[in-house]
């Protein structure tokens, strides 16, 4: 799962860390010195380090492009020369500590961020992560790394940390449905809790209802399913032999019935029968199309669910954000579950939707049996990426 955005990451992690420390090295490589003159030196008080052994201080040179040959730098040994007097204050860092400190830390540099910056943005991109999450994580990581110092040897796992803060921040946690709709149940005078479930034409969106009710029935959470998807041919039949294999009741009507209809008739039956949930199946029905998606208003209406849930495929990549906001903006999801996303090899999906609708993703359907079906963790998620 996740299998390319992991190696890309990984791959992108471990070539900056290595320019970084290789840059580190160039600049650590003493200058040649070619020529000096006796004449040219330019003499400089340097106090003698406090400390029983003598200490020789090499001479800091660099190189004058006008008489074309090196000298002293001036500005360094005075650098040296108040290095010197600190050390001799009670309580200031030894010259070791400062020279080690300076040797085992280093700086990622702007410059240096920047040769990879592009390559990173398209590998996100490539992996299903959208633009404007792209450049997100892209302007989150330099503010994190860019001018901090960190030490050598642990160049590529700060960098790793920095990305998974970021995606912490991007992705919201969901909360625990069962525990809702239990908490609900505690008033029995109370409507049922209702959910409404959305989706394009063969998301998955039918099983991964039979799965989300096997899964609170494992819970202790009673449920009863509507088949409001009175459109598609076999349905009803569908959502009826998912019933029986995991021991819930189906409510359903004639084909071409009002799917309002259906809905309402199931949360009846649950009200009297003191079922704790209803979930809602609906006709897939593509994005674009408005008359269908206001139908989708009517159920709202009529059925008011507690939460309006959207079924979308990992796999689809971008195609699945314009259709989750066409679906926000008609009836307001309030979270979603991806589906198929044991074969998703890039992951970056998950990552999109999150952030762009600011919508939790609540499960993730990682195969085809009744318990492949797992609550959507941040810290898993990350894991999986390899972070």
């Amino acid at each position: 799962m996740f299998k390319f955005l992991k190696e890309k990451i990984e791959n992108w992690t471990k070539k900056i860390a290595k320019k970084v420390e290789e840059a580190e090295k160039e600049e650590e490589k003493p200058e040649k010195i070619t020529e000096l003159k006796e004449a040219e030196v330019k003499e400089i008080e340097v106090p003698i380090p406090p400390s029983e052994d003598v200490k020789e201080i090499e001479i800091p040179m660099k190189f004058n492009a006008g008489i074309k040959t090196y000298q002293p730098d001036l500005e360094k040994l005075e650098e040296i020369k108040e290095e010197l007097e600190e050390e001799s204050k009670p309580g200031s860092k030894s010259f070791f500590q400062k020279i080690t400190s300076k040797i085992s830390k280093i700086k990622i540099s702007e410059k240096e961020f920047d040769v990879y910056k592009e390559e990173l943005e398209m590998l996100l991109l490539e992996n299903n992560v959208a633009l404007e999450v792209a450049e997100k994580i892209i302007i989150e990581l330099k503010e994190k790394i860019i001018g901090k110092e960190f030490l050598k040897k642990e160049v590529e796992e700060e960098i790793k940390e920095a990305f998974r803060e970021i995606i912490r921040e991007i992705l919201i946690a969901p909360g625990d449905l069962a525990e809702e709709i239990k908490e609900k149940a505690k008033d029995q005078a109370k409507e049922p809790y209702v959910i409404l479930f959305c989706g394009i034409n063969g998301s998955g969106k039918t099983t991964t209802i039979a799965k989300i009710a096997e899964n609170l029935k494992s819970r202790d959470v009673s449920c009863v399913l509507a088949a409001a998807d009175t459109f598609r041919a076999a349905s009803i039949e569908q959502l009826k032999e998912h019933g029986d294999k995991i021991g819930v009741k189906v409510i359903s009507h004639e084909y071409s019935s009002d799917p309002a209809s259906v809905g309402f008739d199931a949360i009846k039956y649950a009200k009297k029968n003191f079922v704790d949930c209803v979930l809602i199946d609906t006709a897939g029905r593509m994005h674009t199309a408005k008359n269908l998606l206001r139908e989708m208003e009517k159920i709202v209406k009529v059925c008011k669910p507690d939460k309006k849930i959207f079924v979308g495929e990992s796999i689809t990549g971008n195609d699945v954000i314009e259709q989750v906001k066409s679906f926000d903006w008609s009836v307001g999801i309030d979270g979603i579950v991806l589906t198929k996303a044991d074969i998703d090899e890039k992951g970056g999906t998950a990552l999109s939707v999150g952030y762009i609708t600011k919508k939790p993703i609540l499960y993730l359907g990682v195969g085809q049996a009744y318990d492949k079906i797992e609550v959507f963790d941040k810290e898993k998620f990350i894991k999986r990426l390899g972070l």
